[in-house]
């Protein structure tokens, strides 16, 4: 299989880079406390992110940067000169508009081509982008936008911009809203075709590293969404030294031209590192508006990209859906053979490849072969049949579902940063996989992990300043060292394992500390688990809401012959179905000691979502919202006498 080939040829591989090296701090007891990774790309002098598109126009204008869907479903190439052309005919546009240097330009879109455009455009004219979800609330749209101060509106849709225009009316100074499925950027392009492109020029190369360059707002689990004032150096921090540390090692050892279809969300801070990443390594990208798998399955298969990037909701769908394929057709038992094989597999060849083990044996080798002509190539299909590598970010994977796609062929590399590290600020690195860490510090970046386990990160990623917000920089930032409010470990090599948040740890009656994040992210992880929240905060055990996943759900009563519009408050009660949470709780169960296990739980009829304000626009649970929905629900868990 590729994947492993790769992982063979670049062990031997003598010319390639080695990226790997770390200074390690330890306590007096050899437990690591400090991890340093000095930068691969040294930090600009001069310039700024907007050069993107102007250097590889100039260096390879011919190159095929990015590639755009046409209306027949079809990807057509664009150019890095054609791309710069249409960068530098919206700025002109924006600075016909009026948009000074400075100037902040809120851009609210799923995303697509046009967004690429928009983002280059505005830091071409000097200004700085608010990037904002096409699924925010008027409530939502009208702190950003009167926050951040931006003049300017791009939405996508016609409700994008009633919500736009609706939600700021009342501001003393309106914003002018442009709408990109009624020609935003056509109209940009007449505005400025008086302008010369000079114009641009002069505004583009007064930019300096140390220029704001967009102010992303966090997702606001517990208050108001902060303006995190993210500057060119940041994204270039980030950008120039993941590519040097990944792409590099990719191409020699895959022997592929890279190419990748970003459907993460643009206004999501991973979306955009990952978008100017690509444009800095000249990697051939596509966009996509929906992250929902049976949307996405479909663009994979046409645009067949080479890697992704994506959040573990994106895998745990994708194997849902091979479960479910092999229920229908009465062979679930032969899937969960499979995905033991492929876990048992997984383990034994990467201990074999990092000189901890023999490898599999020749009877589980025969058990893979013939899983992978029944299962496995199946999967590697659903993700357009080219896929070798992944970055999965956002919440922690199941370690168990990282060897089950590398038994399948794909190499799934997490990483985790926040808002405020511009995306990344560890990851595993290509040539040391480790599934259940999310890797070493990004080049150029430290970890330290505080006396109470909260990991502290310092370096070029690291933001300076909230928008408008000073006392909450000067709570999380000391001495340049971010407090991320998660808690891990490093170990013995560098690599982080992030535990749990602070905020969020559980101490039961009986003074047992428990982190949620564990039980609820391999909850999650099976079906028909939809999202779900551990609770058990100074209660006698722990306990958990769950909601049941929709999809899921049709399947279950499809495969049961049962109607499929039987109510919700029918399902969550019938037995069949709760024993099927039920092994999903004992799946969960296995990674804690007992006095940590989930004792009880109950089912929601409904769902967490955005709209009914339990989930934030980059889907994580509001868990004191959904504590005050569902109190009554969270008592009843501990009337039982359990």
């Amino acid at each position: 299989m590729g994947v492993r080939r790769d992982l063979k040829r670049a062990k031997q591989h003598s010319r390639l880079p080695d990226h790997t090296g770390i200074e390690l701090v330890r306590d007096a007891d050899g437990t690591v406390r400090e991890a340093r990774a000095a930068p691969l790309v040294p930090r600009p002098t001069t310039g700024s992110v907007a050069d993107i598109p102007y250097t590889n126009a100039a260096e390879a204008p011919g190159a095929v940067v990015l590639r755009r869907r046409a209306a027949d479903g079809s990807w057509r190439p664009v150019t890095a000169e054609t791309f710069a052309q249409e960068v530098t005919a919206v700025a002109k546009g924006l600075i016909a508009a009026g948009l000074e240097p400075g100037g902040r330009v809120a851009l609210m879109s799923r995303t697509r081509y046009e967004w690429s455009v928009l983002d280059f455009a505005i830091w071409a004219a000097g200004g700085q982008s608010v990037p904002v979800y096409a699924t925010s609330s008027a409530d939502q749209v009208e702190w950003i936008v009167r926050d951040s101060g931006a003049r300017f509106i791009v939405t996508e849709t016609a409700d994008n911009a009633a919500t736009a225009t609706s939600a700021t009316s009342a501001l003393p100074a309106r914003p002018r809203v442009w709408q990109l499925d009624a020609g935003a950027l056509d109209d940009l392009t007449q505005l400025g075709r008086h302008l010369p492109d000079d114009e641009v020029t002069q505004r583009r190369t007064a930019l300096t590293p140390d220029a704001i360059a967009t102010v992303c707002y966090t997702s606001g689990t517990t208050g108001r969404p902060k303006g995190c004032v993210l500057t060119h150096a940041n994204l270039h921090a980030e950008a120039a030294n993941t590519v040097e540390l990944l792409h590099p090692v990719f191409k020699a050892v895959s022997r592929q031209t890279a190419s990748t279809l970003l459907f993460l969300p643009l206004a999501h801070i991973l979306g955009r590192a990952l978008q100017i990443g690509c444009l800095m390594a000249r990697i051939e990208t596509g966009h996509f508006p929906s992250v929902r798998p049976a949307e996405l399955r479909p663009a994979l298969k046409e645009f067949r990209p080479t890697f992704l990037v994506g959040v573990p909701y994106l895998f745990e769908k994708i194997h849902d859906t091979g479960r479910a394929t092999a229920e229908k057709l009465g062979r679930g038992a032969s899937f969960d053979r499979a995905d033991r094989v492929a876990v048992r597999f997984g383990e034994a060849h990467l201990n074999r490849f990092l000189g901890t083990g023999k490898g599999p044996g020749p009877a589980l080798y025969a058990a893979w072969a013939l899983y992978d002509l029944l299962v496995y190539r199946r999967v590697r299909k659903e993700l357009g049949g080219r896929v070798r590598y992944a970055i999965s970010g956002g919440s922690p994977l199941d370690r168990d579902l990282n060897l089950f796609f590398y038994a399948a062929g794909i190499m799934i590399y997490e990483g985790y940063g926040l808002t405020e590290t511009t995306a990344a600020a560890t990851v595993v690195p290509p040539l040391g996989p480790r599934p259940g860490t999310v890797g070493r510090p990004v080049p150029g970046t430290s970890v330290r992990i505080a006396a109470d386990g909260e990991v502290l990160l310092k370096g070029g990623i690291v933001f300076g300043a909230y928008w408008n917000n000073p006392e909450a920089a000067d709570a999380v930032l000391t001495d340049g060292w971010f407090h991320t409010g998660d808690v891990g470990t490093l170990d013995q090599d560098g690599y982080l394992t992030i535990t749990g948040r602070k905020k969020d740890i559980l101490v039961t009656s009986g003074g047992k500390n428990v982190s949620p994040a564990v039980l609820e992210d391999r909850l999650r992880s099976r079906s028909p688990i939809g999202q779900c929240v551990v609770v058990g905060d100074n209660r006698p055990y722990v306990a958990a809401l769950i909601t049941l996943d929709p999809e899921s759900v049709a399947h279950w009563l499809a495969v049961r012959k049962l109607p499929p519009d039987t109510p919700l408050s029918q399902v969550i009660e019938d037995d069949r179905m709760r024993a099927d949470v039920q092994r999903a709780v004992d799946y969960a169960n296995e990674a804690v000691s007992r006095a940590e296990s989930i004792r009880a739980f109950t089912l929601v009829d409904g769902e967490f979502t955005e709209a009914n304000g339990l989930l934030t626009p980059s889907l994580k649970v509001k868990r004191h919202a959904v504590a005050e929905v569902y109190a009554k629900e969270i008592d009843a868990l501990y009337d039982t006498g359990r």
